[in-house]
């Protein structure tokens, strides 16, 4: 005898293939959506030698919804390179884009990257968020401000639209 067949799972846990669901629950899904975006930004440094993580301007990241500890996924325009590392915040009005521990060795100073948060949504709320994208000159000056934003076309279709805030 199986060692866990006299286990008794609670009610809730077995399922009733005789039951149809109820046409009161909508059965949404999550989705992984992109919540602001560092494009084109130059890296100004690596060290290795540090814990992880990459250092940025915090001028850069609240512009464009960016909080210090969250998770990005970083691409490497120059490489290809693919990462995902946590945010610390760096000085201020520097304009900087270290690349720290690791990660240091994916990237050079010069190389253009991205750098985008995310967040996990139900499929619902796909037309009330707005993320921020920053554009960046070669100095790591803002170049441009825009949005994203999901709607609906006349027939009920989504819709994506860029929005220039500059």
């Amino acid at each position: 005898m199986h060692r866990f067949s006299r286990v008794r799972l609670p009610h809730y846990l077995l399922r009733d293939y005789n039951r149809r669901p109820s046409p009161y629950l909508q059965r949404t899904q999550v989705r992984k959506v992109v919540r602001g975006k560092l494009h084109g930004i130059r890296v100004t440094g690596a060290d290795l030698e540090y814990h992880g993580s990459i250092t940025l301007d915090p001028d850069h990241c609240e512009a464009a919804g960016i909080l210090p500890m969250e998770f990005v996924e970083i691409w490497n325009k120059n490489s290809g390179a693919r990462i995902s590392t946590y945010v610390i915040y760096g000085e201020r009005g520097s304009r900087c884009c270290i690349l720290n521990g690791a990660a240091a060795r994916t990237c050079q100073r010069g190389d253009e990257v991205i750098i985008a948060n995310s967040a996990y949504i139900d499929e619902s709320e796909l037309e009330s968020i707005k993320p921020a994208i920053l554009t960046f000159n070669p100095d790591n000056s803002v170049k441009e401000r825009l949005g994203y934003s999901v709607g609906r076309d006349d027939q009920g279709r989504l819709s994506f639209e860029i929005v220039h805030f500059d």
